[in-house]
């Protein structure tokens, strides 16, 4: 999906790279948590917090939309720290303050314009962990976080005059408005209390944010300003545009340190959670767990060779593949549920010890998500992957549809398909099996039937029209434009028609699976849909009206108009289950290769990015490959289906080196990273594997692309797996020794380009020789 960029000229000697590390470091001192910094989405950029969890701490530089607020990097001033960082979530922002002394004037300036200057000089930032020194007040602010809580440390000048500024409503936006709150101070330590976010167009419902701060000093007074008129002493308070400052008593000290416990169901549980993962006053353990926490699950993967600069940034794709889509869910398993008319309390299934046998999530869409998350997650953390499916069947239970892109216990209805089909489907192929599969595929077919999400489109809440599913159903294509009506957003018929085919597929090979033959005779022919939008005189997949006929004057390279996020060209390889009939319908596998290779050559000058910083003028968009976005990421790998092997290994090399490479605030995905996506694809790249189906075959097949690194071990969850490890060793690898001579796997020699699940799963050692020459001695 796309990000709104603010395009910056800057001279690459501002390109940064604060941090000198060895090869013996561990994977968490490598990541490198700047990256892209200056081009953040709200909840793209995080530091202090911890996988998957609800709180994500880090300052807003800039209090604006979803993206472009949160924290940019050549943004010279701070507005506030605030907790919740999310999909269509925000809350609790934070300031601390100082005056000499703290009056009515005093007050009422801070109240009224809080920022303060600092410097880039004086930060610390690392997974887990972000500290800043703020130049306003003269004080260092330092900030750590577990699941469900932050927690602050303050360094202030003197000891007088220590306060916290908290915006009640009004001033926080990222994704939506704060249009209330509340607090009320339950003690001389602690307060507690809600604020609310309001409505948006992707999530219709309005989300509670339930809070409780403790200070390790007394409170000595709270200072409210409402409406500009501010009030001493007070302990309670609801309404609308307001805000606090909670002075503290104790002189004795310059420091003062806060915890901010977080809930979507309660103070009370807000309350719970704080004191259930923060029972002490240990700032340093607390950033000492999130940090080993972190480095438990990067170090899943060791790489070995490359250079530094290729390590840091191999840990900083995986880091980014492992947050942003964040848990709902308390300690106790409790949560907010708004799949129905009202919102209510639910409480996820509990082990025979009490603790939840799972969390719900917030998620941004899965779209795209076959070729990134359901490679890298299914492979190395396929717990994680179970959880997701246990989370999305529990909306079911709920509401009557898998989500796709679920916002605070909201259906958005992100995007457009049945997106987390091929989720399912490879899971289940991939022995992740901890869910209930007769369950799930109930709820698949659903959402691959009229009503359910192929026939809605991005956004739309109340009907199920814009999806086109009956036309797609009758006529074999999804029309464009498809109705007067706007139904939601991304009425793109023709990249719906593709993506629905996949995912019919997809089902299909579920369906085989389950012995629901009527079924996988039924979505397979249904997969085949995507031929009727192929126009042999044009080359490329074209959009057709209603009539059955093709887009007039078309242009493979308009973006959009009929093709969502995308142009024709990008979208024409969008064909991941039936290569082979789309290299028949091109007129061949050799006609397809050199068409393919025509459009990398062709978008190399871009970068192969399409919203590249770099490129100040938006026409970069008309570009035929791009890896800026989700559409067109899996046509490197195509080359092998089409068997041109060097191609893929030489091409993938080049996308590396031009779209993944960057180390800098200022560059880094080139497009919007959608909390993990790229992240991951990178990922995988860099090790030279990819699933070109998404992993939905019976034996799922990884395609071998060109690894970035000589050696390769990644750790295997034994729930999932029989094996300890998969290792991939590129002998003789460098950035010139790119191709791939010999595939031997377990020692046997291989000719074929990829290999299968079953081979990871009985212990998978794959070995390539590597050299400078393409494969079988074609040249370019």
């Amino acid at each position: 999906m796309i990000k709104k960029i603010i395009v910056l000229t800057l001279l690459h000697l501002f390109a940064i790279l604060p941090f000198v590390y060895t090869q013996q470091k561990q994977p968490v001192e490598l990541v490198y948590p700047l990256l892209d910094a200056a081009n953040s989405r709200w909840f793209y950029f995080s530091s202090a917090s911890r996988p998957f969890g609800m709180v994500s701490l880090f300052p807003d530089n800039v209090i604006a939309n979803d993206w472009g607020g949160g924290y940019r990097y050549a943004i010279d001033t701070i507005r506030d720290f605030s907790h919740i960082h999310e999909w269509q979530l925000s809350g609790v922002s934070v300031m601390p303050v100082t005056g000499d002394p703290l009056n009515n004037n005093s007050l009422a300036e801070i109240f009224r314009n809080h920022d303060s200057f600092f410097s880039h000089q004086k930060e610390t930032v690392r997974p887990g962990y972000h500290s800043v020194f703020l130049e306003r007040y003269k004080e260092k602010v330092e900030l750590t976080a577990t699941s469900h809580a932050g927690f602050h440390r303050y360094q202030f000048p003197s000891s007088k005059n220590k306060a916290v500024l908290f915006e009640l409503s009004g001033g926080l936006l990222g994704p939506s408005k704060m249009i209330e709150g509340d607090f009320e101070k339950v003690s001389d330590h602690e307060i507690r209390g809600y604020l609310v976010n309001g409505p948006t167009n992707r999530r219709p419902k309005t989300y509670t944010v339930y809070f409780s701060a403790v200070f390790n000093q007394p409170i000595k007074t709270i200072y409210l300003n409402e409406g500009s008129v501010i009030k001493n002493n007070v302990s309670k308070w609801s309404g609308k545009n307001g805000s606090i400052i909670v002075e503290l008593a104790d002189n004795s000290s310059k420091q003062l340190m806060m915890k901010v416990g977080i809930s979507y169901t309660s103070k009370e549980a807000a309350a719970n959670n704080l004191s259930k993962e923060i029972n002490k006053w240990e700032f340093d353990k607390i950033v000492k767990d999130a940090s080993d926490q972190w480095n438990g699950m990067l170090s899943r993967i060791k790489i070995e060779g490359g250079s530094l600069q290729e390590q840091q940034r191999f840990y900083t794709d995986l880091w980014h593949s492992i947050q942003g889509r964040r848990i709902i869910t308390d300690v106790d398993g409790k949560y907010a549920d708004f799949t129905g008319a009202e919102r209510t309390i639910k409480q996820v299934p509990l082990t025979a010890n009490g603790k939840p046998q799972f969390n719900m999530f917030n998620s941004d869409s899965f779209w795209g998500a076959e070729f990134t998350l359901n490679t890298l997650w299914q492979l190395v953390y396929p717990e994680i992957a179970e959880e997701f499916c246990q989370s999305f069947l529990e909306y079911y239970r709920n509401g009557g549809l898998i989500p796709r892109g679920p916002a605070g216990g909201n259906y958005t209805n992100v995007m457009t398909g049945a997106q987390l089909t091929p989720f399912y489907v490879a899971a289940w192929q991939k022995g992740i099996k901890g869910f209930d599969i007769n369950r799930a595929y109930e709820g698949l077919k659903k959402n691959h039937m009229p009503g359910g999400m192929m026939a809605k489109a991005g956004y739309e809440h109340k009907t199920a029209r814009g999806g086109g599913l009956e036309y797609y159903m009758d006529k074999g294509y999804v029309p464009y434009p498809l109705s007067d009506t706007v139904f939601g957003f991304h009425q793109d018929g023709a990249a719906i028609t593709l993506q629905n085919a996949y995912q019919d597929w997809c089902l299909a090979q579920l369906a085989k699976a389950l012995d629901h033959k009527e079924d996988y005779e039924y979505f397979l022919k249904r997969s085949t849909n995507y031929k009727s939008l192929y126009n042999p005189t044009a080359g490329y997949m074209v959009p057709k009206n209603k009539q059955g006929e093709w887009r007039a004057k078309y242009d493979p390279l308009e973006y959009e108009h009929g093709f969502e996020e995308g142009n024709g060209a990008q979208y024409s390889w969008y064909v991941p289950h039936d290569l082979e009939g789309l290299f028949m319908l091109m007129g061949g596998k050799d006609k397809a290769i050199a068409k393919l290779d025509s459009a990398f050559r062709q978008s190399q000058p871009s970068r192969f990015s399409d919203e590249h910083p770099e490129f100040t003028a938006r026409n970069n968009r008309r570009i035929m490959i791009n890896y800026s976005n989700q559409p067109s990421i899996q046509t490197v790998f195509i080359f092998n289906r089409a068997g041109a092997p060097w191609l893929t290994q030489y091409w993938s090399r080049m996308v590396i080196d031009s779209a993944y490479s960057a180390l800098s605030p200022f560059y880094g995905y080139n497009g919007d990273e959608d909390q993990g996506l790229m992240g991951s694809l990178s990922v995988l790249m860099k090790m030279g594997i990819f699933q070109m189906t998404g992993g939905c075959e019976a034996d799922p097949v990884y395609e071998i692309g060109s690894p970035v690194f000589k050696k390769i071990t990644i750790t295997l969850n034994s729930k999932y797996y029989k094996a300890n490890n998969f290792i991939i060793e590129a002998n003789d690898n460098s950035a010139k020794n790119i191709y791939v001579k010999n595939i031997s796997v377990n020692g046997k020699p291989r000719q074929e380009y990829n290999f299968h699940h079953s081979d990871i799963n009985k212990g998978l050692r794959l070995e390539l020789d590597m050299t400078d020459l393409p494969g079988g001695g074609k040249a370019f």
